[in-house]
């Protein structure tokens, strides 16, 4: 329906020629008229964008730059490729190197039981082979170096003996390490060593302990049980070479401490026998009574060297028996005398100065190869079974015996 038009009219508008015209003011029900003849549905269906502006025009089309984009494709892609490949070289780096570290302990494992059998010791020994990578060694049939240690190597009354050798330009006879038929070894250089800690630890049994002396000789302390008495022995030890492969030990200086009082030398030299130490002799010439019994035996005052006239007048004045007992030379002749003799001959006199006479009986029962056997012990190196191995250069330190390794020539297997 349409609005019907109101035409209204303004008092001020003049028709006359001279009169400003006014424009018409506008009607707001004309609008709504308008807007009868346009429906909103039209309006609702056009774009409600607003129309762009000039600054904001589109720009011209131009083609897409394909090069830039593949680039950037390329460096994405190629990054896995190169992880791939990195993974597959360390993956076949381990294997290459659990392959060669398991040859390696399977050659050592096969080289320690072929010695064993073939030097014939007590235990198998720690092998070592040096160099890496072991295969191409192997491939070559040479290898740089071998370390040996053998442990507890027999030696009479020790067997904690160790020898350690470094083996070099060695030769091995096969194709692979389970097919290796032998070897050759060019030279050998190494060290045995007996430790005293050792020693004395297997020996301790026997109450046995070794201590170093000098640059050959070694001090042997140990106990012996005799006649119901806890004896203290001391020896003095020499190391010598015994052939090209041993060492061996000879026993001299032995002495059986009776406490402070005595000290028994087996054997029949001058310095053998039983003696007076150097302490209970200067108690007995404090003591006078002690002093003429042993002056009133005759064997004693011969080996004093005394003059009997001198004796006699000791022992009817006492200022003349101090006077002699007091004399440094004495004092030294008395610890040179040997009692065994005087001691058998007068046996109430020996139990006065504290002597036990059964202890002295079995005392002489005890022969020098008796005691040097607790002391003595000897070492031979394994004959190889072809080539030179041979000891040289002993030594004693703090430690232990010592003597140099050296070989040539060894031939192992076939």
């Amino acid at each position: 329906m349409r609005t019907p038009h109101i035409q209204t009219h303004h008092p001020a508008q003049s028709d006359g020629p001279f009169t400003e015209r006014v424009p018409p003011r506008r009607n707001p029900y004309d609008e709504l008229a308008s807007l009868a003849d346009h429906p909103l549905d039209g309006f609702l269906t056009e774009d409600s964008t607003p129309a762009p502006r000039d600054d904001d025009a589109e720009e011209p089309w131009t083609p897409p730059n394909h090069r830039r984009g593949s680039r950037r494709r390329n460096r994405a892609t190629g990054l896995p490729t190169v992880a791939r490949v990195l993974a597959w070289v360390l993956t076949l780096a381990c294997l290459v190197t659990l392959a060669d570290r398991w040859a390696l302990l399977y050659a050592e494992h096969k080289a320690s039981e072929r010695l064993k059998d073939e030097l014939h010791l007590a235990a198998a020994p720690e092998v070592r082979i040096g160099g890496f990578p072991f295969l191409t060694q192997l491939a070559a049939r040479r290898l740089d170096s071998v370390h040996v240690t053998v442990p507890d190597i027999p030696a009479h009354r020790v067997t904690l003996t160790q020898v350690t050798a470094t083996a070099n330009g060695i030769r091995i006879d096969g194709d692979g390490p389970t097919t290796v038929r032998g070897a050759l070894v060019r030279q050998v250089h190494g060290r045995v060593l007996l430790s005293f800690a050792d020693m004395n630890r297997e020996l301790g049994a026997s109450q046995v302990a070794f201590t170093a002396q000098g640059p050959g000789r070694v001090r042997a302390r140990g106990a012996l049980h005799i006649a119901g008495h806890d004896l203290r022995v001391r020896a003095d030890v020499r190391i010598r070479l015994d052939g090209e492969r041993g060492i061996a030990t000879a026993v001299d200086g032995m002495r059986v401490d009776i406490g402070d009082l005595a000290t028994y030398r087996p054997g029949t030299g001058p310095a053998e026998g039983l003696h007076l130490t150097g302490a209970s002799a200067r108690r007995l010439t404090r003591q006078a009574e002690k002093v003429k019994a042993m002056l009133a035996v005759p064997q004693i005052v011969h080996r004093l060297g005394v003059p009997d006239s001198v004796v006699r007048a000791a022992l009817h004045d006492e200022d003349r028996l101090h006077q002699l007992t007091g004399a440094p030379r004495f004092l030294h002749d008395l610890t040179r005398v040997n009692l065994v003799d005087a001691a058998l001959a007068h046996p109430r006199l020996f139990e006065r100065l504290g002597l036990d006479l059964s202890l002295l009986t079995a005392l002489t029962k005890l022969t020098r190869p008796q005691i040097a056997d607790r002391f003595s012990f000897a070492f031979q190196l394994p004959k190889p079974p072809a080539g030179s191995l041979h000891l040289e250069g002993v030594t004693v330190d703090k430690d232990g015996i010592r003597a140099d390794v050296s070989g040539t020539g060894l031939l192992l297997g076939r």
